[in-house]
């Protein structure tokens, strides 16, 4: 059973994970944590994007000989194949940890998995450590894998003011590998960010047949997209497809006549509510589909 110090290094290896949204794709954001034989933290490291040292190597990496007789603590499995990079299980075993940590299982492992030849190694190994925390950052990347195609945000504000929300917005890019801007024009997040030749960006618009946009959008190497703006056409032709929308509501007095339709909550049949927060001047609402797998 993973100790308190083991715990709250899995939290700090979901955060720092967090930071590699938008870039890694089509990899995953993992991040990971090394501690000592004491159980002090000694090294961290998040995969920043394809091509790229992963999470463990970036963590072993900076703990260095310290990390011998330690442990490791990772939000995914350590992978188990020769792609890019060497296996991350094989820098484990060299760095001759005791035990490492994982919070979710990789479905894309190679043979008998990283957990399972790190056992064979002698390397003691818990699984499903805080599954569900890292899960909110893994969680798009798996639906990906799952569904054949990326985990799609709807972003939009329900007021006049839209386009004086784009610094809001800028937010949101940032973590999204790939935007679909309100005139239809498909572009990165952040530009450039992702590794080269292991992402591209869509040249044409995406037409008006949901399925060849969805398989365009999936063949880019695209994990998550974020589209913008509650008139964007590309909102209705992938409106099945949506898993999240993200609406900023105007403010209002603590007292306020309603004179017509006005009480827009704005949040679509089929998804509920998952976070309520002030945004500036602005609530803003998230809902996520009732049924994400479709």
């Amino acid at each position: 059973m993973a100790t308190p110090n083991e715990l709250t290094a899995m939290r700090r290896a979901i955060a720092i994970s967090a930071q590699g949204l938008g870039t890694t794709s089509p990899n995953p954001p993992v991040g990971c944590v090394i501690l000592d034989r004491d159980g002090i933290p000694v090294g961290e490291g998040y995969h920043l994007r394809k091509g790229d040292h992963h999470a463990e190597v970036n963590a072993l990496t900076a703990a260095g000989e310290r990390a011998e007789g330690g442990t490791a603590v990772v939000t995914l499995e350590p992978c188990n194949h020769h792609g890019r990079t060497p296996p991350c299980r094989q820098a484990l075993i060299d760095a001759k940890v005791s035990r490492v940590l994982m919070a979710v299982m990789d479905p894309t492992s190679r043979g008998e998995g990283g957990a399972v030849v790190l056992e064979q190694a002698g390397i003691e190994v818990e699984r499903g450590v805080l599954e569900q925390e890292a899960l909110l950052v893994l969680g798009p990347w798996l639906h990906s894998l799952r569904t054949g195609r990326p985990y799609i945000t709807w972003a939009y504000s329900a007021g006049a003011d839209e386009d004086d929300r784009d610094q809001v917005l800028a937010e949101l890019r940032r973590t999204h590998d790939l935007v679909i801007r309100r005139d239809g024009t498909v572009e990165e997040g952040v530009p450039g960010s992702h590794g080269e030749d292991s992402f591209r960006v869509p040249l044409s618009l995406l037409g008006d047949e949901p399925g060849k946009a969805l398989h365009a959008l999936n063949e880019s190497g695209a994990r998550t997209v974020l589209i913008e703006g509650s008139s964007n056409e590309a909102a209705q032709l992938l409106a099945d497809a949506v898993d999240r929308v993200i609406i900023d509501l105007p403010g209002t007095r603590p007292s306020f006549s309603l004179t017509g339709p006005g009480a827009e909550s704005a949040v679509l049949d089929g998804f509920w509510l998952t976070d309520v927060k002030p945004s500036g001047s602005h609530v803003r609402l998230t809902a996520e589909r009732a049924t994400r797998d479709q």
